[in-house]
């Protein structure tokens, strides 16, 4: 309980709390968390085997991280998570601007304070939730918003320009204790990281004229993605070179990892009270469309195509099927093939194409979500026996689907094509109509886009025929 915990200086002492640098703090954490087999970075997915060894090493070693890698490949969710590794709570002096270690002070004002009460000294403790400090570079970054400025007001109040009190500490100073994350790190300019570099090497800091020895208990992290090197800036080497570690992040590499996240991610506001059931063929769809679009020619590879591409897709997906259960009653919201048209305003945004042409996007879009579908039926359907529906066709009947209709409609094409029902039973066996209606689309275009059915298009609907 926090009223437990030693309130002064005194109390510390004889408590025996010991106050261990960051790094150590970190490294001795990890060291239990590998020894208990506990999971070292909960929430991080389809890193186990690549970026996660490397950060852990760095970690073990105190080296300072900068992670390199595209656009939504949960590089601030991987800082983020280093301060599970911290302390749940450490002790600082009470009253100081930047967290102190109440046995090393190091600022004029802490070591007044500690002079002057001794053992009186008061004592707060400090969540591992405060200890992280996070800044986004941008070009209208300071070196008084990193490190420090001359606070007019002290100046004000009668105090010397050479009083190291009149000192107005940054975010870097103010994370002391805990760990301080710079995103896009080489958006910030050449002259400001040519600041950071006494900060992470030597801790001497200049201030105005002030030469302050401030011994900074800091681990420094930051993030950058490859295209910025050419695009916007690049991080000057003396900087890159005082980073321990530079580990590469990547995209998910197994659609399972894809489809985790996807799920993980995906907001609570979709479904909200309505029962939500998502085939799995649809969620590798999903899933698809990204990782093709990551290899599409069409797409701006130097952009990347983040993983929040796949969130937002499976969210617009479910939100139309959703629409559809709530204007014709369906008892469970269950996606379609019919639905994944809707999911083209969602995925626009998310990507960069090549080129330019006026209305070619959508025709891109539209090939990337064909060619999903292709691979995910060929892979849930294998060697499958599709030819009794296929001959089904070729005597001359038609099936006419569409997201408008309703679940129970779909029931009667069980009876009345041959071969359809032991098909659909090999990809689900939830007995429910809006399931089995979303199997029967995605055989049908399966079939389709293999060549085996025809298809007419119109809004909202597909007739298919022999």
């Amino acid at each position: 309980m926090a009223n437990e915990r030693p309130a002064t200086l005194g109390a510390l002492k004889a408590a025996g709390v010991r106050v261990l640098p960051v790094r150590e703090e970190m490294r001795n954490n990890l060291i239990a968390r590998i020894r208990s087999g506990e999971d070292r970075f909960p929430g991080i997915v389809g890193y186990e085997e690549t970026v996660l060894p490397q950060l852990e090493n760095a970690i073990l070693s105190g080296q300072d991280i900068i992670l390199l890698g595209e656009r939504g490949q949960a590089k601030s969710r991987i800082i983020r998570a280093l301060t599970s590794l911290l302390d749940e709570w450490t002790p600082i002096i009470e009253g100081c601007e930047i967290p102190e270690d109440p046995f090393n002070p190091m600022t004029p004002a802490a070591q007044a304070i500690v002079a002057e009460k001794g053992d009186q000294t008061p004592i707060e403790w400090m969540h591992r939730s405060e200890r992280y400090g996070e800044k986004l570079a941008t070009p209208d970054i300071t070196i008084a918003d990193l490190i420090g400025e001359i606070d007019p007001i002290k100046v004000a109040e009668g105090r010397y320009l050479s009083d190291e009190l009149t000192i107005h500490y940054g975010l870097i100073p103010h994370t002391n204790r805990g760990i301080f994350a710079i995103n896009e790190l080489p958006d910030l300019q050449e002259r400001i990281q040519v600041g950071l570099l006494n900060v992470m090497e030597e801790r001497d800091v200049q201030i105005r004229g002030h030469k302050v020895r401030l011994p900074l208990d800091v681990l420094v992290v930051a993030t950058a993605n490859p295209e910025d090197y050419t695009n916007r800036g690049r991080i000057i080497t003396p900087l890159k070179d005082r980073y321990g570690s530079q580990i590469r992040t990547h995209y998910p590499r197994t659609i399972e990892h894809e489809i985790a996240i996807m799920e993980a991610e995906t907001t609570g506001l979709v479904g909200g009270e309505f029962p939500v059931v998502v085939p799995e063929f649809m969620k590798q769809i999903i899933a698809e469309i990204s990782r093709l679009a990551r290899r599409s020619p069409d797409i701006s590879q130097r952009s990347g195509v983040s993983v929040r591409a796949s969130v937002a897709n499976y969210e617009a997906l479910i939100a139309n099927a959703m629409r559809r259960a709530i204007r014709l009653g369906d008892s469970v919201v269950v996606p379609r093939i019919s639905d994944l048209p809707f999911i083209i305003p969602a995925l626009q945004g998310k990507v960069e194409f090549e080129t330019v042409e006026e209305g070619k996007d959508e025709q891109i879009l539209d090939r990337l979500i064909q060619g999903a579908i292709v691979a995910t039926f060929n892979r849930v359907m294998g060697d499958a026996d599709t030819e009794a529906v296929v001959e089904s066709f070729r005597s001359g009947r038609h099936v006419e689907v569409g997201e408008v209709m309703r679940a129970g409609e779909y029931q009667r094409l069980l009876k009345e094509i041959d071969g359809l029902a032991p098909l659909v039973g090999e990809i689900t066996r939830d007995e429910r109509p809006e399931v089995q209606a979303s199997a029967i689309e995605f055989i049908l275009e399966g079939l389709h886009l293999n060549k085996r059915l025809n298809k007419d298009k119109s809004t909202g609907q597909a007739l298919y025929r022999g």
